[in-house]
């Protein structure tokens, strides 16, 4: 059966000047760090496609590209159709972005915050209220939702800004790392919804570094690596023999025996 390309990456590229500071840091001459070199990958709608592979490895710099946070120098990646290159904000509008680099400002509330991105998107208001109060409930956030964001845990932190990312209902959900820095009931919570939200047909690509993660979450997974996608095949195609913990190291030893 022929699968539904939801999204698709063609040819990406990114790349960052280093300061001074960087260079000494990094021990290097070059004056320009390579992100994501070229990368190319298929996600169907549906599942859950994992984007694994060290840090540095580029997992954020090309979901942020994806989310159209950033631009690429070259290449373009297509969200239901919609180019990252010439349309971000059709992108904008079909996709749910969440990441742990998010900063929520202390001074809000979930309640506010919930609102205001729910207006931002166009929902309805009494879409939003039902939505808001199924998420809350469903998160524990409906006891602090008047609590001011400075005042609450990083776990309560990290799913308020989950669901404050899914205000609009979206049927693509792009996640970077998102149990990072997580309690082991938090990131519980989190990897459950995550199974319910692709249950319910949606599509999610997720970064992450953690193997057992992509073993019991993701269909697929491409393996990341200097900023290439080194490898992608289904979990179950590359887990039938052995581990995938042992699947990446083997291949960070062939990488490095070049």
């Amino acid at each position: 059966m022929e699968q539904n390309v939801i999204v698709k990456a063609t040819g990406l590229r990114k790349t960052f000047k280093l300061s001074k500071k960087q260079q000494n840091i990094q021990k290097t001459k070059d004056k320009v760090k390579v992100a994501v070199d070229g990368l190319d990958f298929e996600a169907y709608r549906g599942e859950i496609f994992g984007i694994l592979g060290p840090n540095g490895a580029g997992k954020t710099t090309t979901l942020r590209m994806l989310s159209t946070l950033i631009k690429p120098d070259s290449g373009d990646a297509w969200i239901d159709g919609a180019s990252v290159v010439s349309n971000p904000e059709e992108v904008r509008g079909k996709i749910g972005f969440l990441t742990s680099e998010l900063k929520l400002e202390d001074f809000f509330t979930p309640n506010y915050l919930f609102n205001f991105f729910s207006e931002l998107h166009g929902v309805a208001p009494e879409v939003r209220d039902a939505r808001k109060k199924a998420m809350f409930e469903r998160f524990g956030i409906d006891e602090f939702a008047e609590v001011k964001v400075a005042n609450m845990s990083t776990g309560m932190k990290q799913k308020t800004s989950l669901v404050i990312s899914l205000v609009h209902d979206p049927d693509i959900i792009i996640f970077d790392e998102p149990t990072n820095g997580l309690d082991v009931l938090t990131a519980r919570v989190v990897t459950d919804f995550l199974q319910e939200l692709k249950e319910q047909g949606k599509t999610i690509l997720l970064s992450t570094h953690i193997f057992s993660l992509v073993e019991k979450l993701c269909d697929r997974v491409g393996i990341v690596m200097d900023g290439k996608m080194v490898l992608c095949d289904s979990v179950e195609k590359l887990t039938k023999d052995r581990d995938l913990e042992d699947v990446f190291f083997e291949i960070c030893s062939e990488m490095e025996a070049k």
